[in-house]
């Protein structure tokens, strides 16, 4: 249909069309996903069904949405600065949504929630595309919405401590991986937000979140060999992200229960990982 056509829609509240059937239009928003065109996806697309889901539009077929949003995390994956990547990236934060939808009111099977962080984590470690902004083209920002479907699955009450576990595993996995490029667009606050939703579920212990914050603090201070590359680029992310942590903690609503300890455990990695900020210590980097 016409770009005008979702204009009226828009312009009626989105309300739920009566003309066509909910399967042609559901089919269609999913398409435009993957436009280039900005106003067609951002404005578009992803509003519609974020508050066709919101509303319950989809409640007896949330399922069915949820997959076919996963079944687009597959699409051109491995590709980088190609158009491919819009549509897993709206994927992914349109499955936050049907994430949500399930928090509030419990519609889907344990197995089927399980099932799409599955999906999502796969996605997310493999995605080579990791541009945020993209020059007229809107948003890319697949990292930043593969963490916001990683916060909504932390706040599932379908996982528990071993699958909580895993998502901090994933964070870090994506964090600590070599890039051409640093996070710039809020990546690191994005995966810091969704390690707090995992921390506000106070089911994982200290003792396991302490070698986590090491593994990343060890790969903060990595820096790349002296070549043709940024020697930063090997760690840069992973020290954006434990200084993103650390004011979340720091400032955050809604403190969980290890929040001084694991403070503490933090404040002392960026130490560890900014010797030059001591009054004793090494000179600042170049």
């Amino acid at each position: 249909m016409s770009g005008q056509y979702w204009k009226q829609v828009h312009a009626r509240g989105l309300a739920v069309p009566e003309d066509r059937p909910l399967g042609d239009l559901t089919a269609e928003l999913t398409a435009m996903l993957g436009e280039t065109d900005p106003e067609l996806r951002d404005g578009t697309a992803f509003p519609a069904l974020s508050t066709w889901i919101g509303r319950g539009v989809y409640d007896d077929l949330l399922v069915g949405l949820g997959d076919g949003m996963a079944a687009g995390l597959r699409t051109g994956l491995g590709e980088t600065g190609t158009d491919t990547v819009f549509r897993r990236s709206w994927s992914a934060r349109v499955i936050a949504e049907c994430l949500e939808r399930d928090n509030a009111r419990g519609l889907v099977s344990t197995g089927t929630v399980l099932d799409w962080g599955d999906r999502i984590a796969t996605w997310l470690l493999r995605e080579q595309d990791t541009r945020g902004f993209v020059p007229g083209k809107g948003w890319a920002l697949a990292v930043g919405h593969g963490a916001d479907a990683l916060a909504a699955l932390a706040r599932s009450p379908h996982l528990g401590t071993p699958e909580l576990t895993v998502v901090l595993d994933v964070v870090a996995d994506r964090v600590l991986q070599p890039v051409d490029s640093l996070f710039v667009n809020g990546e690191p606050d994005r995966l810091a937000a969704a390690t707090m939703a995992v921390l506000r579920r106070d089911e994982v212990p200290l003792q396991v979140l302490e070698p986590w914050i090491a593994r990343l603090a060890a790969g903060a201070t990595g820096r790349a060999t002296y070549d043709d590359r940024d020697p930063h680029l090997a760690g840069g992310n992973a020290e954006a992200f434990l200084r993103a942590l650390h004011l979340q903690l720091a400032l955050g609503s809604r403190p969980p229960a290890v929040r001084s300890d694991l403070l503490l455990v933090v404040v002392d990695a960026l130490r560890h990982t900014n010797p030059w900020l001591s009054p004793t210590g090494a000179s600042a980097p170049v």
